[in-house]
């Protein structure tokens, strides 16, 4: 049993030297010390009340009106379950994982652990401090948990984004003999949208149906939800026109299940319909509209809308950054500014992901300016596209002062600055970098980060020993499955060493024989040892899956030409001038300075 409230909290120097504040339902207030809280009378449960009441309304005197609680469990006076779970609800204020540990040591000591409402209350604090495996650990020990406890476990998973936990422990329900209620149903949905399980989906839907709650509003914009995020528009949309009442969620709802599968048609045509479109309404048409239409419509409608916020300008930004139009979401930038828009996180983030792309340092340090002056440069998700933006532009050193400055770093920041590392030929900084980021508490690398490491892995046997290395832990020790990338950077380390018979036997083991891309990279890796068997072979996959690839012949004729077989290459060559095959022409880019207007 963990140590009880009354151990962690009585005789601290805090509570005997300060008093603290009690706060009655009438805003009376009175200071007490330990001289004469026993004169509280505890014969009346207001004293609880009353001191739950600032922590639960966030009022600066909640610390020491905790305090005050910790010396009436102390004292004579005890709470009942009602009030007990209300004093755990006020504790997520604080957040400590100490006190809620003491907390449900007296929970357990005061004999209300089988108490339903206490243990769902001591489940939400145990979610706010600590993790989803003490929830768990507590949803165990409760003896005959009811639909309100489930429902709290299944939620929890929810907002911890593990969906799949949470459609286990509703099947689990399901077959515990509780009912689930409509609350039950909705986590599901929502956690089968976020999935994009439309099976499951729809069996759920079938079991709403047979429990006679489909004709709810919630319910309904659940499965709307569902629907859209599963692809299936068309049952969207009849779950809509089925509905009796319609309110503002299942209007947006539809449009946004419309939008998103690409029927923008029919988007358009529920938003004409719609009583009174709001900013939402609109975000996702010109979200759909920018990114499969006509940007010029888009831009449209957001000069139409009363109160265009930071969501709308962004979905524009965005789409002109995805058509590799970084000088015409910048424009667009400077319009969004100059209207007093605040500018957000995100809004900078897809600027520097339009400017890593095009290498444009100039445009890059403006924007970091800008960053700065709004005191947004020290965000994760800005700081982590400053770090992108500077590698990719070959300003490492600037890359590792913003990743260094960051006062929170998640696994896409370290997998920027890994790469950055990589691209710029600082592999064993990568390789370093890497190495920290292991030892870092509650991070965990993915696919992304052993792609970087593996390619950062230089040119000599050693490092294809440690590239074998990476390739075997991130399977064993991450449980990630190879991709075709990490697969190519094995090949092209292999055929550095004139492996390229153990790269092809690697793509007859891995699910990989189908893909032109691998194929591609073995004759490449071919072409730098000059193997000319395994070369003929993987020209032959190459031309059955990707056709007339005029790399196919280039390097074909290459290999033939270093081996002085120069007959051989003239027939390539020959071939290729029959079959009108062309090699690509090269390109170069220059960067030309741009300024805002």
């Amino acid at each position: 049993m963990r140590r009880s409230l009354l151990k962690g909290l009585h005789g601290s120097l805090f509570i005997k030297n300060h008093p603290f504040v009690f706060v009655s339902r009438h805003h009376h207030v009175r200071t007490y010390t330990d001289d004469n809280i026993e004169n509280i009378p505890i014969e009346n449960p207001d004293p609880w009340l009353s001191l739950i009441s600032p922590p639960a309304q966030g009022c600066p005197s909640s610390k020491p009106a905790f305090y005050g609680v910790s010396e009436l469990l102390n004292s004579v006076a005890k709470p009942n379950g009602y009030t007990l779970a209300r004093l755990i609800r006020a504790s997520m204020h604080l957040v400590s994982d100490c006190y809620c540990q003491q907390l449900h040591g007296y929970v357990l000591k005061s004999g209300f652990g089988s108490n339903l409402y206490v243990s769902s209350a001591l489940m939400k604090l145990y979610h706010e401090t600590c993790s989803m495996d003490d929830v768990l650990k507590l949803f165990v020990e409760i003896p005959h948990p009811n639909v309100v406890t489930w429902n709290t476990l299944i939620s929890m998973f929810l907002y911890s984004r593990q969906f799949s936990k949470a459609l286990a422990s509703f099947l689990q329900l399901d077959k515990s003999g509780v009912c689930p209620d409509a609350y039950s149903f909705t986590i599901a949905l929502s956690a089968c949208g976020q999935l994009s399980l439309l099976e499951l989906g729809t069996l759920i839907h079938c079991r709403i149906l047979k429990h006679g709650i489909n004709r709810g509003i919630v319910v309904s914009n659940c499965l709307i939800d569902m629907y859209g995020k599963c692809g299936s528009c068309e049952e969207a949309t009849w779950v809509f026109d089925e509905m009796m009442e319609k309110d503002l969620i299942s209007w947006n709802s539809v449009i946004a299940a419309c939008a998103r599968n690409n029927k923008v048609e029919l988007a358009y045509s529920f938003f004409n319909q719609m009583p009174e479109p709001n900013t939402i309404s609109y975000n996702e048409l010109i979200n759909t509209t920018a990114q499969f239409g006509n940007i010029n419509d888009a831009i449209a409608l957001l000069s139409n809308m009363k109160n265009p916020n930071s969501s709308s300008w962004n979905s524009i930004i965005t789409a002109y950054v995805n058509r590799n139009q970084a000088r015409e979401a910048l424009d667009l930038f400077t319009k969004m500014q100059s209207c007093g828009v605040e500018l957000d996180e995100y809004t900078f983030s897809i600027l520097l992901s339009g400017i890593a792309g095009l290498s444009a340092l100039n445009w890059g340090m403006l924007i970091h300016t800008f960053t700065m002056k709004l005191g947004l440069d020290l965000s994760v998700v800005v700081g982590t596209a400053l770090v992108d933006m500077y590698s990719k532009c070959g300003q490492v050193e600037h890359a590792e002062s913003v990743f260094l400055s960051l006062p929170k770093r998640n696994l896409v920041t370290w997998n920027a600055m890994i790469s950055g590392y990589v691209q710029n030929g600082y592999t064993d900084k990568g390789i370093q970098l890497f190495e920290e980021m292991k030892l870092v508490k509650n991070l965990k690398p993915d696919w992304v980060t052993f792609v970087n490491v593996i390619a950062a892995c230089p040119n000599d046997s050693w490092s294809l020993q440690k590239a074998v290395q990476y390739f075997k832990m991130m399977i064993k020790d991450y449980g990630i499955q190879p991709t075709v990338e990490h697969c190519c950077s094995m090949i092209r380390l292999m055929g550095q060493r004139g492996k390229v018979w153990s790269a092809a036997k690697m793509i007859r083991e891995l699910p990989f024989g189908s893909s032109g891309v691998i194929w591609r990279a073995l004759l490449g890796a071919c072409g730098l040892c000059m193997n000319l068997k395994v070369a003929k072979i993987a020209a032959a996959k190459l031309i059955v899956l990707d056709g007339e690839d005029d790399y196919v012949y280039v390097m074909l004729s290459n290999i033939f030409a270093c081996r002085d077989q120069w007959r051989d290459a003239s027939e390539v060559r020959k071939f290729m001038r029959e079959r009108r095959v062309k090699k690509e022409t090269g390109c170069s880019w220059i960067e030309v300075k741009y300024y805002f207007p």
